[in-house]
């Protein structure tokens, strides 16, 4: 069964995903490594990797999901802010969303990926200026740009491995 491992990655987290993705996949049966294009939509089944941008996939990203089309497809991606498992699932249900017809979810996977320390300087500036309703604690926002440094770790890669493996039909 062909595969391309299709992905975005403007930090380098999601491309470390895929570099994981592609270690722990069949060599011989991978016809695409690399940025969304025409060529990838000729395997058999897509794993499609993204950085998380305003809450869903970055644009690259979802130019190329609207032109897949009857193919078993694998959700990877990596986000900066928040790392709770109900907000990454929100994430996965919009990228899936922009996904064309007769395709079949095989499975997914996120995890938190570190972030330019350009958002860290603005979180600090937020945390000098008047809070405004409604926004979040820019302390807290602090503590989960530090926590997110460490992403993806060794046990973010181990569970994509395993989420992989998991959608992944015996040859």
């Amino acid at each position: 069964m062909s595969y391309a491992i299709v992905f975005s990655s403007k930090t380098g987290n999601t491309r470390l995903l895929a570099d994981t993705l592609r270690a722990s996949l069949p060599q011989n049966e991978c016809t695409y490594f690399g940025a969304p294009a025409p060529e990838a939509l000729e395997a058999e089944t897509l794993y499609i990797g993204f950085w998380t941008d305003k809450g869903t996939c970055d644009a690259a990203t979802a130019g190329f999901l609207s032109k897949v089309s009857g193919k078993e497809v694998f959700l990877f991606g990596t986000a900066g802010f928040r790392g709770e498992p109900a907000y990454f699932e929100s994430i996965l249900s919009r990228v899936a969303q922009c996904l064309g017809q007769g395709n079949t979810l095989i499975g997914s996977f996120m995890c938190q990926g570190r972030m330019p320390m350009a958002v860290r300087e603005r979180y600090e500036k937020m945390c000098s200026a008047p809070s405004s309703p409604g926004m979040p604690d820019p302390k807290k926002m602090l503590e989960n740009f530090d926590r997110a440094l460490q992403h993806p770790d060794a046990a973010d890669l181990s569970h994509l491995t395993s989420a992989v493996t998991a959608g992944r039909k015996p040859v």
